[in-house]
């Protein structure tokens, strides 16, 4: 849209200020938004005054660039109907959106018509900033007009491009996947830099040194087989209490830290710093592999040996051509633009003189950058199976990872800064199903494809490939614990209990597998670093997903795979729906129903009946061995206790008060146990004390509460 190039315009021009003023005064967090947040700004520069000066006016600067960015659609509509009206346009005829500089915008109108509107459109690339020299450039002294002193600070701007890639009708557009294939091949014709940073919308980069320490990772010693370098992922905007375990610690500071030390961590979507030929489908250099075995990468160099005493140096020395000339696959995988294949053998061999000798890009070169991102140019190729972000699933992270782990490349994870990349998470319950409806999904049809990890190369550590599994299957989970949330509550109804008289054998399983959870969780907390509350807030999400999420995750890619119908999802919404203004976490009680709700809600109401009815049996004198009852149920308040979270938010605005909750349970509770003690025929027609189940009614018909109750 229009909207997004002129906000990206505006930003441009207001980075020509904000990045000196970072560079010159060491400042950090790079944000303005959250660095002008900040309660006290520590200086690492050279003068407190000139700070506070320099300080003083780039704040002005931003509140004047924010009210222009917050004007814009108003200014764009403005504009369009004054240049509509100028052209004397009739009633019915297409009115078209302009630019600034009076041309008409190829993109989406504001308001739509024929091949300018939502998926029908031409491509775009406009250029916003050009490449930077290769040598340093300071920028200008204090004056009337530029009251910063720039005289001493590099004032240089990487390379911005605005990228609209095309879409039309009756073409699949593949989504993200899609998009970030379109913007790797825009990239290579017009900069074809080694190393591709990948940022999801949502997301800023926090720490100015975070892209160095990943390149460290690309570029040091023994670190020519790494394909990407993951960061943690952090969020903002997220309530004190996590209600819905968006920072998911456990995950992001323990699961993959741990894959570190194997083949590296999986591919999560955002934060990543890929090296480029690892897209194009190049296998890692090969241990003792020399001279032309292309397409490895290592076979794209000859090997030149030096030999000294108890040494051997194995260096790269001139670029041979393999079965594909300097591809590692046929030409047309690659598609019909021939400048794009040029730039692949300088991707995997780059010169840093390349990318200073076009220091502003030429009318061909765009023609060529739009040509690349055409809607039908991945006809035939390879683009979305074995080059690029891979399609057919709406997990593309994962299986891309994936796929680039099977042929042998390491990954890494760079937590020296943790808070390197600051996205946006869903704080709203039905939003945050939604998400992870969409992961579980995805998972799911990574298991059921060809890119099922049980079947993954031999390159594949061992320990990588089950972590893989455990990632594709986790879903499943769903099944069993949907059982384990209800059966035992049910049983206080029926009086059939799914444990008769435990042997000793029994308890030291359960002591065992308990033994085990309890080690596994002081190891998760220690490794994570985080606290026994956060903890148990990600296992009390885990719980409301497996019941809610999980479960119709598994449902969906069943009837995707008996079926073959296609699985269709709406984007996560991130927008808050409540007053920001006065409360900046309304979104999180406003409630939007959603059929992800109805299993969560019907275990709670299973758990509370069963534990009135054990709780009615045992006062109405029908249960003596009310001990052996405890133990279910604690475990059904164990599992009400788990889904604690969920029931607050479905209670929207009254869930701010935790006393609602607890009281609305113990009220349902009270009337199940008065309702089943006095209403006559659920004793059958003897009354309270009558029938086949009164005080003594069970003795009378040979049956005993023997039951034992199987709790965590």
């Amino acid at each position: 849209m229009l909207l997004t190039y002129e906000a990206m315009a505006e930003a441009a021009k207001f980075a020509t200020v904000w990045v000196p003023f970072c560079r010159k005064h060491g400042i950090e967090p790079r944000g303005p938004e959250s660095y002008f947040e900040l309660k006290s700004h520590p200086y690492m520069g050279r003068s407190q005054e000139d700070f506070v000066n320099d300080r003083r006016r780039v704040r002005r600067d931003y509140d004047e660039f924010k009210a222009r960015i917050n004007g814009l659609e108003n200014d764009i509509r403005q504009r369009s109907d004054a240049y509509n009206a100028a052209r004397g346009l009739k009633d019915g005829e297409p009115r078209a959106t302009w630019m600034a500089d009076g041309t008409q915008w190829e993109g989406t109108w504001v308001e739509p018509s024929e091949n300018h509107r939502k998926g029908d459109h031409a491509g775009i690339v406009l250029v916003l900033l050009n490449h930077p020299s290769h040598s340093r450039q300071l920028g200008p002294p204090a004056s009337a007009d530029n009251p910063l002193d720039l005289s001493m600070v590099d004032v240089r701007l990487p390379m911005l491009v605005y990228v609209s890639r095309e879409k039309r009708p009756g073409h699949n557009h593949q989504k993200k996947a899609g998009a970030m294939n379109a913007l790797t091949r825009c990239s290579a014709v017009l900069s074809n830099s080694p190393f591709i940073l990948n940022l999801d919308c949502d997301h800023y980069i926090n720490n100015s040194q975070a892209l160095r320490a990943g390149i460290c990772f690309m570029l040091g010693r023994d670190s020519d087989t790494v394909a990407f370098v993951q960061f943690p992922q952090r969020f903002e905007g997220v309530d004190p209490t996590d209600l819905y375990a968006n920072h998911n610690r456990i995950f992001f500071d323990g699961t993959l830290r741990a894959l570190d030390g194997m083949q590296g961590p999986i591919y999560v979507g955002t934060g990543c710093l890929f090296r480029r030929i690892t897209l194009y489908g190049f296998d890692p250099p090969r241990i003792n592999v020399g001279g032309p075995c292309f397409p490895s990468l290592g076979g794209m160099f000859a090997k030149t040996k030096y030999e000294k005493p108890g040494l051997e140096l194995t260096t790269k020395a001139a670029v041979a051509k393999g079965k594909h000339g300097f591809l590692p696959m046929p030409k047309k995988s690659y598609g019909k633009s021939d400048a794009f294949a040029d730039t692949i053998p300088m991707a995997s061999h780059p010169s840093p003189f390349a990318a200073a000798a076009a220091v502003v890009a030429e009318e061909a070169t765009i023609a060529e950058a739009v040509a690349v991102c055409a809607a039908a140019y991945e006809k035939k190729t390879g683009w979305g199976s074995d080059i690029g972000w891979v399609y057919g699933t709406v997990t593309e992270d994962v299986v891309t990872g994936y796929r680039m782990h099977i042929k042998g490349w390491r990954s890494r994870y760079c937590s020296i800064y943790p808070h390197a990349f600051i996205g946006t998470a869903p704080i709203n319950l039905t939003e945050r199903l939604f998400q992870v409806l969409r992961w579980s999904t995805g998972s799911l049809e990574i298991f059921f494809s060809r890119n099922n990890p049980l079947f993954g190369s031999t390159f594949l550590h061992p320990l990588q490939r089950v972590a893989y599994i455990n990632i594709t299957t986790y879903p499943f989970t769903a099944i069993f614990l949907i059982f384990y949330t209800t059966v035992p509550a049910l049983s206080f109804v029926t009086g059939h209990f799914i444990v008769q008289r435990p042997t000793t054998m029994f308890y030291v399983y359960l002591a065992i597998v308990l033994g085990t959870l309890l080690i596994l969780a002081v190891l998760e907390v220690k490794w994570a670093g985080v606290t026994v509350f956060e903890w148990f807030r990600n296992g009390q999400f885990w719980m409301t997903a497996s019941c809610s999420a999980y479960l119709a995750a598994v449902c969906q890619v069943l009837v995707k795979v008996v079926f073959r119908r296609d699985i269709s999802f709406k984007l996560t919404s991130k927008q808050p729906a409540g007053d920001e203004k006065k409360d900046p976490y309304a979104d999180l009680y406003v409630v939007r129903w959603t059929w992800l709700m109805v299993t969560p809600i019907i275990i709670i109401l299973v758990n509370i009946i069963g534990s009135a009815v054990a709780f009615a049996k045992v006062l109405d004198g029908e249960w003596t061995h009310w001990l052996k009852v405890a133990g279910g149920v604690f475990f059904n308040f164990w599992v009400l206790f788990h889904l604690y979270p969920f029931a607050k938010g479905i209670l929207g605005r009254h869930g701010k008060t935790p006393v609602v909750v607890l009281v609305w349970w113990a009220f349902t509770f009270v009337i199940t146990a008065v309702l089943y003690i006095n209403i006559p025929h659920i004793h059958g027609p003897g009354g309270k004390h009558g029938g086949a189940i009164g005080k003594h009614g069970a003795a009378h018909h040979g049956k005993k509460f023997d039951g034992y109750y199987l709790w965590p």
